[in-house]
């Protein structure tokens, strides 16, 4: 019977009609008008934490590697932005790798402040869109949010930073082997993959662990959260280079702030992504629970609409 039971779950899980369902519904869930307000801040704050997350980067990497090894490590970071957006991102990583070491080390202790505090707030707006987006009606004590979003922060640069690591002793890898010894199966270079697998690692374990307040969200749906916020992620900044470099040059319009700009534009569209897979893990386990799959069953059922603030706010003590 249990057999019978599980073969019947899966096949309505397999129907594509479901999971078309499932991305209308995530769709109209994470493009709310209030879960834009958070994507504007979350983009502000990231934009505001980049550049001293390089100088922080540059910092260590100085203490251990050699000018050269540093360039080389730092402006594989790059590759990630759109083409537009990386002049000034390599303009700041060439200044810092030939600056002096006290220079840099002088310039990273101001940039662990800096981009401590950009970074906190940033992750701290990106936990509550989460949040909201999940139907948590009550948010976080004050301590606990603050020290959530805190870990969340340096895990997210501890994953960076192992991530660009492993980029750039793929690249070394396949300078030395013979005839590109690094090249994954299906001619798909490995330091082309390696930033797509920490993301989808990364949010997998951002939806299962930070984005309920009563019980962890289940596996399946973190899983499948995480992987299409990645494939959203590469997409949009595919689409984002077209559209600053094709379609509306931003360099007439915007002068010499053009590159900030379409910085700025690769951001939002990435936390767009973002929220829009922890739409689609909270609508997996809202399916699920019709479904009467035990494993995902909250202990306390989420509401069957979007919760805006106004309710939030409405349900704090007064």
């Amino acid at each position: 019977m249990q057999a019978k039971s599980d073969i019947e779950a899966a096949a309505r899980w397999a129907t594509p009609m479901l999971w078309g369902r499932l991305s209308v519904k995530a769709f109209t869930r994470s493009w709310g008008r209030d879960v834009m307000l958070y994507t504007g801040g979350v983009s502000f704050f990231a934009l505001l934490a980049v550049f001293p997350a390089i100088a922080i980067l540059i910092g260590f990497y100085k203490a251990v590697l050699s000018i050269t090894q540093v360039s080389e490590q730092a402006a594989a970071l790059a590759d990630v932005m759109p083409t537009a957006a990386r002049a000034i991102f390599r303009l700041e990583i060439e200044r810092l790798a030939n600056a002096s070491a006290r220079t840099v080390s002088a310039q990273s202790f101001f940039a662990v402040v800096i981009g401590g505090y950009a970074a906190h707030r940033g992750f701290k707006a990106l936990l509550a869109g989460l949040n909201l987006i999940h139907d948590e009606k009550e948010p976080h004590g004050f301590f606990k949010f603050n020290l959530l979003a805190f870990f969340v922060a340096l895990a997210a640069f501890l994953l960076f930073t192992v991530v660009s690591g492993a980029v750039v002793t793929s690249r070394l890898l396949e300078h030395a082997g013979p005839d590109g010894a690094t090249t994954a199966s299906g001619g798909v270079p490995l330091d082309g993959l390696w930033p797509a697998l920490g993301l989808a690692i990364g949010l997998t374990m951002l939806y299962r662990y930070a984005m309920s307040h009563r019980t962890p969200v289940a596996w399946a749906p973190s899983i499948a959260g995480g992987v299409v916020a990645t494939v959203m992620s590469t997409v949009s900044s595919w689409l984002c280079a077209i559209y600053v470099e094709q379609i509306a040059p931003l360099g007439a319009t915007y002068g010499s702030v053009g590159a900030v700009v379409v910085l700025l534009i690769w951001l939002s569209w990435n936390v767009n992504a973002i929220f829009y897979g922890g739409a689609f893990a909270t609508e997996m386990e809202i399916a699920a629970r019709s479904m009467g799959a035990p494993e995902i069953e909250p202990d306390e059922p989420l509401p069957d609409s979007v919760v805006s603030l106004s309710d939030r706010r409405a349900s704090r003590p007064r």
